[in-house]
C-alpha cells in the first residue's frame, strides 16, 4: 500500500529542546523532519505536534518550530502513548473521520513515545507508517528494538524519501518541481 497525501496525516513527536542533544544523530533526524513538514505543506497533509511534559523537556525545538505550517497543531501530553491523551486522540479521530486514515509518523523517542503511539493507533485501525530516518532515540540499539517490535506489529517503515514521493505521486507537477529541490 502507498501513502496518500488525500488519506495522510503527519505526527511530529516530542522533539524538544532537552531531549535533542542526547537523541542519537539528532541533527539528521530533524534535517529529515524540517523535510516532511515542507512536504506535507506543500501538499496539504495535516500535521499534528505533540510535546512530552513541556515543563521539564521544554518547548518543540526552534528548527522545527521555524519549519511548522501555520496549519500545524502543538499539543502537550504527559501520557508516553499520545493515543492515551484526549485531545490528541480526538484531534486524530477527527482527522480520521474526514478521511485521513493514514498516520505517518516522525520523532523521539523511538523506543518509548513513537512505539507506543504507534502501536495503539495501529490497534485503533490507522494504517501507521513510522518513518526510519526521522525518528530516533537516545541508542541506536533502542531505534533497532523499536524498529522490530513495530515491523511485528504490522507498522510500515519508510524513509523520509518514500513518504514524500509517494504524497507527490508523479514528477510533471508544481507540487515535485517546487519540493524536489529539497532532496538534492
Amino acid at each position: 500500500m502507498l501513502l496518500d497525501a488525500q488519506r495522510s496525516h503527519l505526527f511530529v513527536v516530542d522533539l524538544q529542546a532537552r531531549l535533542m542533544p542526547a537523541i542519537h544523530e539528532g541533527e539528521n533526524v530533524l534535517r529529515n523532519v524540517r523535510l516532511l513538514l515542507a512536504a506535507a505543506d506543500r501538499l496539504g497533509v495535516p500535521i499534528t505536534v505533540t510535546e512530552q511534559y513541556p515543563k521539564g523537556l521544554g518547548a518543540t525545538v526552534q528548527p522545527v518550530q521555524e519549519a511548522l505550517a501555520a496549519q500545524a497543531v502543538t499539543l502537550a501530553k504527559t501520557t508516553f502513548s499520545a493515543a492515551r491523551d484526549p485531545r490528541i486522540a480526538e484531534r486524530v479521530a477527527d482527522l480520521r473521520g474526514s478521511g485521513r486514515s493514514q498516520l505517518v509518523i516522525c520523532g523521539t523517542e523511538a523506543h518509548i513515545c513513537v512505539l507506543q503511539s504507534a502501536l495503539e493507533f495501529k490497534a485503533s485501525g490507522l494504517e501507521v507508517f513510522v518513518v526510519a530516518d526521522a525518528v530516533s532515540s537516545r541508542s541506536s540499539h533502542s531505534v533497532n528494538a523499536a524498529c522490530a517490535r513495530l515491523l511485528h506489529a504490522g507498522c510500515q517503515w519508510v524513509t523520509t524519501e518514500m513518504v514524500a514521493f509517494e504524497w507527490m505521486g508523479e514528477a510533471a507537477t508544481e507540487d515535485f518541481r517546487a519540493l524536489a529541490p529539497l532532496f538534492r
